[in-house]
């Protein structure tokens, strides 16, 4: 990352832990047992250190963290050539946390998830692993160290460089497409429940953050989007997490399994292409249909729900 800024671009790289030596170079990272950035010191192994990007984060920072904390903002502006500060923030949290935090905890050991957890296989082809190979083998003579790291150097940076780009090019972008949807979907529904996609784009984990970034009070429950092969569309049901199965309002039981002049009929709604066993997600030749089924399930879910308030007792 520092050979990404301005400052330290062509700067030498000196891998020592002798304090006469450290005394005299302009910045130190992860030796010296000091953090403090007005000297550009940054290591983080001193006993009582335990500095997080945010307060909002908890994984203690490595070097990697300490130098993306100070540097980040600068390199990924460098990078990526954003310059709306709003843009910035919203990339360099993902970029932590899809890249920078794991280094982070791995560094410092701290464990992934519950140490009682056994793991099925184990993974021997993350980052970390293969810059650990990249250190001579008990076996192997004559090696020359300094070499070695320049290619864990080359390794990590284009891998950094690879994340960054990806978030700015693909994931930014698609959220902004499912933002701007969010905010539009009262001008095609004045339900606010449904969110249509004029463009398809990967949105289940955007619009699930979103809604609660923009506080959005009525839940999403429907989204349509046009078929990436055809110009049909679909209307799906969001599903109540980014990780589950299970759908906030399916689509309706009658017409799950049905396709195309039986679909149409049972549904009362012109071309109908089909409706997926579970509900999650069904199809229309048009834009204008897909909207009818996404509205009908709604009130036929409303109308589902009041029939069961109903036969509840009173209190």
């Amino acid at each position: 990352m520092l050979r990404m800024t301005d400052e330290y671009k062509d700067a030498e790289i000196v891998r020592t832990r002798d304090e006469k030596q450290l005394v005299t170079l302009p910045i130190l990272v992860d030796v010296g047992s000091i953090y403090d950035p007005s000297k550009s010191r940054y290591d983080h192994h001193q006993r009582g250190f335990f500095q997080t990007l945010s307060s909002k984060h908890k994984t203690k920072l490595s070097s990697a963290g300490l130098i993306y904390k100070h540097y980040g903002v600068d390199i990924l502006k460098k990078l990526t050539k954003f310059d709306k500060e709003s843009e910035i923030e919203i990339l360099y949290n993902k970029v932590y946390e899809s890249f920078v935090e794991a280094l982070d905890g791995i560094d410092n050991g701290i464990p992934q998830y519950p140490t009682e957890v056994l793991p099925n296989y184990i993974i021997n082809t993350d980052l970390s692993a293969r810059v650990a190979k990249l250190n001579p083998s008990w076996n192997e003579k004559n090696v020359d160290i300094n070499e070695r790291f320049n290619q864990a150097i080359e390794l990590t940076g284009k891998e950094f460089v690879s994340c960054v780009m990806g978030i700015a090019q693909s994931w930014m972008p698609a959220r902004n497409i499912v933002k701007s949807a969010i905010e539009k979907r009262m001008q095609d529904d004045n339900s606010g429940q449904i969110v249509v996609l004029k463009e398809f784009t990967v949105w289940t984990r955007h619009l699930l953050d979103l809604e609660t970034e923009m506080k959005i009070e009525k839940p999403l429950t429907y989204i349509l989007f046009p078929d990436s092969a055809s110009n049909k569309w679909r209307v799906q049901a969001i599903p109540v997490s980014s990780a589950s199965f299970n759908s906030r309002l399916p689509l309706p039981e009658e017409w799950r399994g049905l396709r195309d002049d039986q679909l149409s009929q049972i549904a009362k709604i012109p071309k109908c292409i089909f409706v997926h066993a579970s509900g999650f997600i069904g199809g229309n030749e048009t834009f204008e249909g897909a909207m009818q089924m996404a509205t009908k399930s709604l009130s036929l879910g409303a109308s589902s729900m009041k029939t069961e308030n109903t036969d509840k007792p009173t209190q």
